[in-house]
C-alpha cells in the first residue's frame, strides 16, 4: 500500500512539471498559442495571397501571441496599407506591426 501511495505521489508529481513545461512565459509561446498563432500565420498568408493587388511573394508574415509582423517589401505606400488592413481583418489578429520597405 505504501509502494502504491508513493507511485502515485510520483505520478502526480511527473504530471505537474509536464504541465509547467508547456505553460507559456512572456518570451516563449505555449504549445497551444504555437498551434493558434500557427494558424493565424496561415490566414493572414491567405488573406494576403486572396488580394489581388497584392504580390504575396514578397511579404513575410511572422505571428507570436497574436501580434502579426508584416516584412519584405511593396511597390508603394498603398501596397503596405492594403497588406496590413488585410492582416488586420483576420481573426485572431491582436496587433500589426509593419516591417515592409517600400522598393
Amino acid at each position: 500500500m505504501k509502494q502504491l501511495k508513493f507511485l502515485a505521489a510520483i505520478f502526480m508529481a511527473f504530471a505537474l512539471l509536464s504541465a509547467a513545461g508547456c505553460a507559456s512565459t512572456p518570451k516563449q509561446e505555449g504549445t497551444g498559442e504555437y498551434v493558434d498563432d500557427t494558424v493565424i500565420t496561415t490566414k493572414v498568408k491567405a488573406a494576403i495571397l486572396n488580394e489581388p493587388t497584392l504580390k504575396s511573394a514578397e511579404i513575410n508574415v511572422e505571428t507570436f501571441k497574436g501580434s502579426v509582423q508584416l516584412s519584405g517589401f511593396v511597390s508603394s505606400q498603398a501596397d503596405m496599407n492594403k497588406a496590413v488592413e488585410v492582416a488586420r481583418s483576420v481573426k485572431g489578429v491582436h496587433s500589426v506591426k509593419n516591417d515592409m520597405r517600400q522598393k
